[in-house]
């Protein structure tokens, strides 16, 4: 009964326990982590493509709930690097990034996330999280810390571009932009702030390094003004190929809207067609739509080109007699006697038209703006079919990966405390975290690397340590929203460069290298793929599943079959790879791997070559301490090279067969066709049997076999036994 509770309600198990003295320790620890976590997650919610404060909501009940219904005591959950990014280049293709769809978007895929990680726990499966190979993991990570790091290039030059269809690509378009202009103060406050959190982070670990570098940057921009904007009239701006600009992109982006009204009405014509069956008129509602799907491309196209345009152009503002600015082209010749303010101006250009009685003019840096203060609106997140669809086979890939985020830095905890840990109950704690998020419009969210960190060394040690980080959460929700409003984008792009350099780990690749050149190969080119198909990272991990899968598959379908032969030490090893001799008489071969249908016949032709190239061949023992496993395809080659050795006079065993694949034999009939007595416990008993038939009027001068059979024979004399099983002892026959 008690064991059904703790599965059902796992924290009453550190309950039943608690005491003041773990109140104290929990509470500074979910203090500690607070700190780091508020900011963090506003930063790692810019980097999935939502407002900041949709990382408070996100920090609010999942860490909360994954404490109180997983397994470790230390797991601190909540957005993370990694998720993030790849919630992002999931709901990029369905939506504008910031728009309300895309909100709803990242909810909804939350909710995806939880019941998958949440039917894996319940059903027992969290062992499918192991098709994600460690050189598949190590690969993606490297090249997702680079991904995370240089998507947050244009905020530290404080420039802005659109995302290209390849990350390398909107990499360049922000160096170029940059190249054309840098607000340098951000660049200056951003390199400041990374610098900050570095040196607190390496000579005094103890203070909260992100909390310092975002109040201090925080302050020095409400007290310089780092904001500096301002809304003007288009007739303010006395710049005529800009004002030529604005009114184009608004041409080109009511286009947009106008040919997107149009392809809806005409696939619901075509799907009308096709329900009266009318083959004629569908054939030309298909070809309009692709007239009009390329008319579109084209449209955005020319969108998106004067959307640079007017993001590259800069001006200079001088007050007018009335105090109202004037813009013009920065370095135009200015009338006599004014003087421009001083400041690089551009115009704040986003995904849609722009107001011409209310263009925002940037002449300062960015900061995150106002957060609604509050606790987050909780709602039943709406349910679309065809959205879902699209997005659960990468709810499937965040779902594995957070699961794997969380678990291996849980295991590493674990290790250090001795807390024992289920892994199928820390999916359900991870599901319904993510379920009960999409409640109070959190994104995906899983165990994080660094706050758990923080957590332990903090002196976590219960699962109330999350619960009193959710509490710090809360208060920050109702009462300390207004002083986020001058925290620079700057700060939260060093924020995350910062958290994602552990992730670089360039040894990782030599470490897979140097166990298994392939494992080494599987990692480089998942790196490289996700580089390249960035921001679809999903392509990247599926590249290094198949790899990982089709080695594996390739290793198993050929298995190593050797020939083993004495040592000068007399242990019996591989005859290829130490370049030993062979016995011409009795050949020992050893398989090592199930005996399945994939590589049944690979045993069959390494067999059927050795009766081949070796004409004095009497014996063959088969060493099946290496076949795990057989079924019906093994057993049927296992027994047709038992035939094909009898058959031309060559005799048969094994040896060190374990009790599954004995079972299958007894049950097949197999066994007693070999013969019981032809069956050994070890490769050592084996031999030194069969050896003497085998040779019995040979003329081999020396045998390479047979001080190795001396060897084990004088061991066995030499083993002290109990007196009361050595009579027994000497009656003992070696066969099974």
């Amino acid at each position: 009964m008690a064991t059904l509770v703790l599965k059902v309600i796992p924290f009453y198990g550190w309950i039943r326990t608690y005491s003041a003295a773990h109140l104290k320790m929990d509470f500074m620890a979910g203090l500690t982590v607070a700190l780091v976590l508020i900011p963090q997650s506003m930063a790692y919610a810019q980097l999935a493509g939502l407002p900041p404060y949709y990382g408070l909501y996100a920090s609010f009940l999942p860490p909360l709930v994954a404490a109180l219904f997983g397994s470790s005591r230390q797991l601190s959950t909540g957005p993370v690097a990694v998720v993030s990014l790849m919630t992002a280049a999931s709901l990029e293709p369905l939506a504008t990034a910031g728009s309300e769809s895309y909100l709803a978007y990242a909810v909804l895929l939350s909710l995806a996330v939880g019941f998958f990680q949440l039917s894996l726990g319940v059903l027992r499966l969290g062992l499918v999280v192991n098709f994600l190979s460690h050189p598949v993991v190590a690969g993606f990570t490297n090249a997702a810390a680079i991904i995370i790091a240089t998507s947050q290039l244009a905020k530290m030059f404080g420039v802005s571009v659109d995302s290209a269809e390849h990350h390398y690509e909107t990499v360049l378009r922000v160096f170029r932009a940059a190249m054309n202009y840098t607000h340098w103060p951000t660049l200056a406050l951003g390199v400041f702030a990374f610098a900050l959190m570095f040196a607190l982070k390496r000579f005094c670990p103890r203070v909260p390094n992100v909390l310092a570098a975002v109040v201090l940057t925080s302050v020095f921009a409400w007290g310089t003004g780092f904001e500096h904007n301002t809304s003007i009239g288009l007739q303010s701006l006395a710049a005529p190929q800009a004002t030529e600009a604005v009114t184009a992109y608004n041409a080109a982006m009511q286009a947009q809207t106008d040919l997107a009204a149009r392809r809806t009405a005409l696939n619901a014509a075509m799907e009308e067609a096709r329900a009266h069956d009318e083959p004629f008129a569908v054939a030309d509602e298909e070809h309009e739509l692709r007239r009009l799907s390329l008319e579109m491309e084209i449209t955005r196209s020319k969108a998106r080109s004067l959307r640079e345009a007017l993001r590259g152009m800069l001006f200079q503002a001088v007050t007018e007699a009335d105090g109202r600015l004037k813009f013009s082209p920065l370095g135009s010749p200015l009338p006599t006697g004014e003087v421009n303010d001083g400041r690089t101006w551009r115009v704040r250009v986003g995904n849609s038209a722009l107001d011409p009685m209310s263009l925002t003019m940037i002449g300062g840096g960015a900061v995150v703006g106002a957060v609604p203060g509050g606790l987050p609106p909780f709602s039943v997140p709406r349910f679309d079919a065809g959205i879902m669809l699209r997005l659960l086979p990468n709810a499937i890939i965040i779902a594995l990966l957070g699961f794997m985020e969380a678990i291996s830095i849980a295991k590493a905890m674990a290790a250090k405390t001795g807390q024992s840990l289920d892994p199928n109950q820390e999916l359900i704690g991870q599901g319904l975290a993510n379920i009960f998020g999409a409640f109070s419009r959190s994104y995906p969210v899983s165990g994080s690397f660094s706050r758990s960190a923080v957590n332990l060394q903090a002196g976590a040690l219960t699962g109330f340590a999350s619960v009193f980080t959710s509490a710090m959460v809360l208060v920050a929700l109702l009462f300390c929203t207004p002083l986020l409003y001058h925290l620079p984008q700057c700060t939260l792009a060093a924020v995350i460069m910062m958290a994602v350099i552990g992730l670089i780990q360039p040894a990782g690749f030599l470490h897979a290298w140097k166990v298994a050149r392939y494992d080494g190969a599987i990692s480089v080119i998942t790196f490289l793929a996700t580089l390249a198909f960035a921001p679809h990272l999903d392509k990247g991990i599926m590249i290094g599943v198949v790899l990982s899968l089709g080695v594996f598959l390739y290793r198993n379908m050929r298995p190593k079959v050797s020939s083993l032969a004495r040592t000068e030490e007399g242990e019996l090893r591989d005859a290829t790879r130490h370049g030993l001799a062979l016995c011409t008489q009795v050949d020992l071969v050893r398989f090592n791997g199930p005996l399945f249908f994939a590589n049944a016949s690979f045993l069959d032709e390494a067999i059927t070559r050795r009766l081949q190239s070796k004409k004095r061949l009497r014996h063959i023992v088969l060493v099946a301490k290496g076949i795990n496993d057989m079924d019906a395809s093994g057993e049927e080659a296992l027994s047709l090279v038992v035939d094909r050795c009898r058959s031309r006079g060559v005799d048969i065993s094994l040896a060190g067969v374990n009790d599954t694949v004995m079972a299958i034999l007894a049950r097949s009939g197999l066994l007693d066709k070999i013969g019981r007595d032809h069956i050994y416990v070890n490769m050592e008993k084996a031999l030194c049997t069969v050896h003497a038939g085998a040779h019995h009027g040979s003329d081999e001068a020396r045998c390479p076999l047979t001080s190795a059979c001396q060897l084990h024979v004088r061991q066995q004399i030499a083993q002290p036994r109990p007196r009361a099983f050595a009579a027994a002892g000497s009656a003992h026959d070696d066969r099974r």
